[in-house]
């Protein structure tokens, strides 16, 4: 089947892969807190459960991206018609015609990496390359008769250029109730990917309005991993917080990823 893609030579790719990827894997970089000054502002995404609190203050990267301008899903039978493996890099840039050694194909191979990334234990994962891939990953994990939404950040107020500022927790956080979840986040490549998984650890989720020190609004998704023993010592969320694992690690969501959740039934 030949495979015809219309798209745009200078798409945006975001380099933001970091924070993701080292929530579900070990294959982080391990930070030295002198180097704190020196990270990817895409990192500071990780706090404390017990910062979950009226008043709090922390520093948090939240790019506004135009949504409408993020790389669209292609239809399931085009997607599943392209290569998608490291090991096929040289084919899948040509045909996006994208040289090796570019800042493109550098995150597209990140990407594709991060994608190939061994599960931790309890843990069950997939890339998906189409909204039907997502969602028969979704029902298969949450299950079919489960009252399923999914969750995101939204940006309350017009586009803020601050990627990393204080922001200050306005009111109690609001825990969303949930028997099961599947965390969908977005990766850089020219169209729509997003690496969704699940574990089965015992997870908290939390709806959280803040406000940046520029005015900027933001009702943010958060989730709480309440056991981190599986997690190697070198993850950057350890680095950044300075706890250790089996601690509480939580993290923000940016508002381009999705979090599906199951609700108990009445």
């Amino acid at each position: 089947m030949d495979v015809h893609i219309k798209h745009d030579n200078n798409v945006h790719v975001k380099q933001d892969n970091d924070a993701h990827r080292g929530i579900h894997t070990e294959h982080v970089h391990a930070y030295p807190s002198s180097n704190m000054d020196h990270m990817d502002p895409s990192l500071f995404v990780f706090f404390r459960m017990e910062d979950l609190k009226a008043g709090k203050k922390m520093m948090i990267y939240f790019p506004h991206w135009d949504l409408s301008k993020s790389p669209k899903f292609l239809p399931r039978e085009k997607a599943d018609a392209i290569p998608f493996s490291s090991r096929d890099l040289t084919n899948i840039l040509q045909l996006f015609s994208f040289s090796r050694g570019s800042p493109q194909a550098e995150v597209m191979e990140d990407s594709l990496r991060q994608c190939e990334f061994k599960p931790i234990e309890g843990e069950t994962k997939i890339c998906a390359t189409s909204l039907e891939s997502m969602l028969d990953f979704v029902s298969s994990i949450l299950g079919l008769k489960s009252q399923i939404k999914v969750l995101t950040t939204t940006h309350l107020t017009s586009k803020s250029n601050t990627l990393v500022q204080n922001y200050t927790v306005l009111a109690a956080p609001k825990e969303i109730s949930a028997t099961n979840l599947v965390a969908c986040h977005r990766l850089s490549y020219p169209y729509a990917v997003f690496h969704c998984h699940s574990t089965e650890s015992k997870i908290r989720v939390f709806k959280v309005l803040l406000a940046g020190d520029d005015g900027a609004k933001v009702y943010a998704v958060a989730v709480c991993h309440t056991d981190t023993t599986q997690w190697s010592q070198n993850h950057v969320s350890f680095r950044m917080l300075g706890t250790e694992p089996g601690l509480p690690v939580c993290h923000f969501f940016q508002a381009d990823h999705f979090v599906w959740i199951s609700s108990p039934t009445s």
